[in-house]
């Protein structure tokens, strides 16, 4: 049989594992950031969300 696992260099794995490193940075960042804001807003916070998510929906089927 032959050995046929995945041939992918080390300097490509860890630009991938750099990568998500970054994302997951960024993500924390907007995390903080967003958390910010909600405390700040309050109860509006979600009233919010729900118009951007509403805003979302309608760009979808083309409404707006």
């Amino acid at each position: 049989m032959f050995d046929e696992r995945g041939e992918i260099e080390v300097e490509t794995l860890l630009k991938v594992v750099l990568g998500l490193v970054a994302v997951l940075l960024v993500l924390e960042i907007v995390q903080t950031v967003i958390g910010g804001i909600a405390s700040l807003l309050g109860p509006f916070f979600i009233v919010i969300q729900l118009a951007i998510a509403a805003l979302i929906v309608l760009w979808l089927v083309d409404r707006i």
